[in-house]
């Protein structure tokens, strides 16, 4: 495909062009290679959403990309590591992974494991405790959990 074709090819639901996610790979120091432009494309295909490094696995072979999960989990923290990507534990045993990189909170709901945004004015955080000596805080994550109303 060739870079004229590449640009105009735009993903539905917000998503990005194969262009763009080349170029943002390469602005955050990243090669492009296959699987990675193959896994960013599923990534950023629908916009803002959270991930699990399984989920996008499952993805990945249902549309034929040829990757294994520790490929994927090796892929979703190069990408978090870089700043394309936000990671949010959470307990011990879950991990997702943000398109949403900007500084928000989140609801987990324990029925579905799923993880929902928290509109920016819905939560504020008063006051921070003082870090300890040699340490800044580089970001405060809040996961309010959620369960259906048993009844």
């Amino acid at each position: 495909m060739d870079n004229m074709s590449e640009t105009r090819t735009a993903t539905h639901q917000g998503g990005r062009a194969p262009l763009e996610i080349r170029g943002m790979l390469r602005q955050s120091g990243l090669r492009p290679t296959r699987q990675r432009m193959a896994l960013a494309g599923l990534l950023y295909a629908k916009g803002n959403r959270h991930v699990s490094a399984e989920g996008l696995h499952e993805e990945a072979m249902a549309r034929n990309v040829p990757v294994s999960l520790a490929t994927v989990y090796n892929t979703l923290h190069q990408f978090t590591d870089a700043g394309l990507l936000r990671e949010v534990a959470v307990d011990g045993s879950k991990t997702y992974f943000d398109t949403n990189t900007a500084d928000h909170h989140h609801f987990f709901v324990e029925d579905d494991d799923m993880v929902i945004d928290i509109p920016h004015d819905r939560i504020g955080i008063g006051r921070a405790p003082e870090p300890p000596e040699g340490y800044e805080i580089s970001r405060v994550d809040v996961v309010v959990r959620l369960r259906r109303i048993r009844g």
